[in-house]
């Protein structure tokens, strides 16, 4: 799985003109299934979101994670265009997973962001979504279950 994350003021999707999902602080995740992903690129993701310690101290050092910083709102989208192939200039999606197999393990993403406390808003996977954030340092991050 891949995510970007990235540290924001507030964040929202849009889909058909209407708000889907807004969040004040904490971080918008674009989220990326690979066809060889399962059960435990889910879990081994959700905690390293739920745990990135990207907020500031009151040293200004970037010590805090979103509970201990009190911004546990999180916004998930499904993206699966990070996983395109560009060595063409058309990218080709391939390595992304199909909705059968990317939906049951975005939702357990989802899941096990809830059980762990944070406040989690969605996009619709497969939707035509516009995304708005107020990107908050900036701080943005990439994240890779075949690199954690």
């Amino acid at each position: 799985m891949r995510a970007v994350v990235t540290r924001v003021k507030n964040a929202s999707v849009e889909i058909d003109g209407a708000i889907h999902g807004q969040i004040g602080q904490g971080f918008l995740v674009l989220l990326g299934v690979h066809v060889d992903d399962g059960p435990a690129e889910a879990a081994k993701i959700a905690d390293k979101i739920c745990g990135l310690r990207i907020f500031e101290d009151e040293n200004g050092k970037m010590n805090l994670n979103p509970v201990q910083a009190g911004a546990n709102n999180l916004l998930i989208i499904s993206q699966f265009t990070l996983f395109a192939d560009c060595r063409s200039r058309r990218p080709g999606f391939t390595m992304a997973a199909r909705p059968e197999q990317a939906v049951p393990l975005y939702e357990s993403v989802i899941a096990q962001c809830r059980d762990r406390g944070f406040t989690v808003e969605t996009g619709i996977f497969g939707a035509d979504m516009q995304v708005r954030s107020q990107n908050d340092g900036p701080v943005t991050i990439l994240l890779d279950t075949k690199e954690l």
